[in-house]
């Protein structure tokens, strides 16, 4: 593999993985009842609008595929990729509704 093309499959790669991560994130919060923007918004409220996010919750709208996603798992899955503050929220959140 040619050097330009490993670096092209690891960039891409990596945006497939955080893809998967944003639409699990997206199937979390609507398990559990709550918008993913607004936690999203509450975890990083200086960055601008995430379109990917806004894009997988548009999908999600449309197509709703029933996805059960553990919270173990989605607070693991935010820490690979260093979301450590939306992982704050969500742990917040998981925490509300054992309640």
């Amino acid at each position: 593999m040619e050097f330009e093309n490993r670096d092209e499959y690891i960039i891409k790669k990596y945006q497939q993985d955080e893809d998967t991560m944003i639409r699990l994130f997206v199937h979390w919060c609507l398990n559990h009842d709550l918008d993913p923007v607004a936690l999203y918004t509450r975890a990083y409220p200086h960055q601008p609008t995430n379109e990917a996010l806004l894009n997988v919750v548009k999908e999600t709208k449309t197509d709703p595929a029933e996805i059960e996603v553990g919270t173990a798992t989605m607070l693991e899955v935010l820490q690979i990729f260093g979301n450590d503050d939306l992982a704050f929220v969500v742990a917040e959140e998981a925490e509300k509704s054992k309640d």
